[in-house]
């Protein structure tokens, strides 16, 4: 599951402005984070498909849901709660910026980690 540096580029670009971001290889992809706390991450997957997953934390993860593009994330045979995965495709810049709000105010609540 090779890391989608076109899908990192639009992350790095939309996240340029923000201080505290930081990036790391981990899941498969490329994740990053705000203050040590993970934001989101992009990768191909095995299918071909470039997708996003957003952390959204638990209690604003219901209502992510009811977003026709937003699915659960499954990690190995584990269902990650609080996070949500949607398809590149599905994802033009706008959509990026809505998603990735959610998950800045989510982690910016958290307290920093080293």
């Amino acid at each position: 599951m090779p890391v989608d540096e076109g899908l990192n580029t639009r992350l790095r670009n939309a996240l340029a402005a923000h201080v505290g971001i930081s990036e790391k290889q981990m899941m498969g992809g490329q994740c990053f984070f705000l203050n040590g706390n993970m934001l989101c991450g992009a990768r191909r997957h095995i299918d071909g498909v470039g997708r996003f997953m957003f952390r959204v934390g638990k209690a604003n993860e219901a209502s992510a849901l009811l977003d026709p593009s937003a699915n659960e994330v499954i990690h190995g045979s584990r269902k990650l709660g609080g996070f949500v995965r949607v398809d590149a495709a599905d994802c033009d810049d706008t959509a990026l910026q809505r998603w990735l709000q959610l998950c800045l105010a989510h982690a910016a609540a958290l307290p920093a980690k080293d």
